[in-house]
C-alpha cells in the first residue's frame, strides 16, 4: 500500500520533469531567439541611419553635433569614457555704427572692438550615470561669470536629473550659442529681448531623449520683475548670484528630431517675479509667460531657421509704479517677435574639404510694447525691424569668419545701422 502510494507521488513528479526537461530547453532558446533577434532590430535600426547619414554625405549636417541640449564644446563630457573633459569657445566682435539715425539725425554712436566673450568648459565624468559640467566665461575681457554648472544623473537609459546652475531651455541659442553653429554676427534681437539670452538660473529637473523626441523640464528661481524694462525682460536675469527665490518658475521644451539635421519645437516658461516686494501693503505677483516655436533645418548646403516668441507680464502697473515709471516708459504686458533666416553653403559640392561659405539673409521684427498697461502709452520706437545680409566662412568646422550688413528700423524712424565682423571658434 505504501509502495503504491509513493509511486503515484513519484511517477507524476518524474513526468513532469521529464516534459520540464524537454521543453525547458526548447523555451531558453526561444528565449534566447528573441533577446538576439530585438537585439538584431536595435542593431539594424542604427545601422540604417548610419547608412542614411553616409549616403547624404555632407548633404546633412546635424543641428549641434552634441548632446542632451548642448552644442559640441559644451557636450564634450558626455563623449568621454570617463575623467576630466576641457572645451571652450571665445569670439571678438567689431561693430561699425552708422553716423546717421534713420531720420537722418547724428546717431552718436562709438564703433568699437570687443574681446566679447572666452569660454572655458569644465566637466568631469564619475561613471556612466553620473556627471559635472560646467562654464566658466570671461566677458569683455574682464567680467568673470558663471554660465551654468550642474550635476546629472541618470536615472535610466534616457531619463536623467540635472541640477544646479541651468541653462533655460528657451529659443534656439540660449542653449545653442557657440559662435560656429548658428549665423549672425549677433544673437537674434528675439532672442535678447524676449528670451533674454543668455538666460541661466538655479534649479533642478528631469531631461530625456528618444530616437526621435528631446525633452527637457526644469524648476528654477524666477527672474527678478522690478528689473524689467520698456526694452524687455534682460534685466530680470539673476545669473544665480544670491538670486532671490521667493519665486520659482517653471521651463519646458520639447524636440521633434527624428529628421536628420531637423530640429523643430517649442518651449515655455512660467513663473510669478514679484520675488517678495510690496505695494501699499499687498505683495506683487509679476507673472511672466513666455512661449515660442522653433525651426532649424540644415540639409543639402541650406542652413534654414525660424523662431517666434512671445511673452506676457502680470501687474505692470505695480511693476512700473516701484520703479516709478511713466509715460511709454513702463513695462510692456505683451511683447512679441519672430525672425526667419535663410543661408546656403557655396563650397557644399567641392571634394575633400570641410571648408564652407555661407551667404545668409535674416529678417526680424520685435515689439516689446505690443500692449502696455492702463495709464501708460506705447512707444513705437520699440517696435523694431532688422534685416542682416551676410556671409560665414568656415575653414575648418570649428572656426568662423563672420560679416553682416544691420539695417533697424523703428516707428520712431531712431534705427541705426551697423556693420559687424565677428572671429568665433571652439574646441
Amino acid at each position: 500500500m505504501t509502495f503504491s502510494i509513493r509511486t503515484s507521488l513519484v511517477v507524476p513528479a518524474l513526468c513532469m520533469l521529464l516534459v520540464s526537461a524537454v521543453k525547458t530547453p526548447k523555451i531558453v532558446a526561444q528565449q534566447a531567439d528573441s533577446a538576439r533577434i530585438a537585439e538584431l532590430e536595435r542593431n539594424v535600426e542604427a545601422l540604417a541611419r548610419e547608412l542614411e547619414r553616409m549616403d547624404l554625405g555632407d548633404v546633412v549636417v546635424d543641428l549641434d553635433s552634441g548632446e542632451k541640449g548642448f552644442g559640441p564644446a559644451a557636450s564634450r563630457v558626455y563623449k568621454i569614457e570617463s575623467g576630466l573633459s576641457i572645451g571652450g569657445y571665445g569670439e571678438f566682435l567689431y561693430e561699425n555704427y552708422a553716423g546717421k539715425k534713420q531720420d537722418g539725425s547724428a546717431s552718436g554712436k562709438t564703433d568699437q572692438f570687443d574681446a566679447l566673450r572666452a569660454i572655458l568648459y569644465t566637466g568631469y565624468k564619475f561613471n556612466d550615470r553620473l556627471l559635472f559640467n560646467s562654464e566658466i566665461e570671461v566677458e569683455h575681457a574682464k567680467e568673470i561669470y558663471l554660465e551654468f554648472a550642474y550635476i546629472d544623473y541618470m536615472l535610466t537609459d534616457n531619463v536623467g536629473m540635472r541640477a544646479g546652475m541651468l541653462l533655460a531651455p528657451l529659443g534656439l541659442t540660449n542653449e545653442l550659442h557657440e559662435p560656429p553653429i548658428f549665423l549672425g554676427t549677433e544673437r537674434p534681437l528675439t532672442e535678447n529681448k524676449i528670451i533674454p539670452t543668455t538666460w541661466r538660473e538655479n534649479g533642478i529637473g528631469l531631461f530625456g531623449e528618444t530616437e526621435t523626441t528631446s525633452w527637457r523640464v526644469y524648476t528654477m528661481n524666477s527672474l527678478n520683475g522690478v528689473k524689467f524694462s520698456s526694452s524687455g525682460l534682460r534685466g530680470g536675469r539673476q545669473k544665480g548670484a544670491k538670486a532671490k527665490a521667493e519665486n520659482f518658475g517653471i521651463a519646458a521644451r520639447w524636440d521633434y528630431i527624428g529628421t536628420l539635421g531637423l530640429l523643430l519645437g517649442a518651449s515655455m516658461y512660467t513663473g510669478n517675479t514679484g520675488q517678495g516686494a510690496e505695494l501699499n501693503g499687498s505683495e506683487v505677483g509679476g507673472r511672466v509667460t513666455i512661449w515660442d516655436l522653433h525651426m532649424d533645418y540644415k540639409v543639402n548646403g541650406f542652413d534654414l531657421r525660424a523662431l517666434w516668441a512671445h511673452a506676457s507680464v502680470k501687474d505692470v502697473a505695480q511693476l512700473n509704479q516701484l520703479n516709478s515709471f511713466t509715460g511709454s516708459a513702463g513695462i510692456g504686458e505683451a511683447m512679441g517677435g519672430w525672425f526667419v533666416q535663410a543661408g546656403y553653403d557655396l563650397l557644399r559640392t567641392k571634394q575633400d574639404t570641410e571648408s564652407a561659405f555661407i551667404p545668409y539673409v535674416r529678417y526680424e521684427r520685435v515689439n516689446t510694447h505690443k500692449a502696455v498697461a492702463s495709464g501708460y502709452s506705447a512707444s513705437a520706437s520699440k517696435d523694431l525691424t532688422a534685416t542682416s545680409i551676410g556671409f560665414a566662412w568656415k575653414p575648418a568646422t570649428q572656426v568662423v569668419f563672420k560679416g553682416d550688413y544691420q539695417m533697424h528700423e523703428t516707428g520712431t524712424n531712431s534705427g541705426i545701422n551697423q556693420i559687424n565682423f565677428v572671429v568665433g571658434w571652439l574646441y
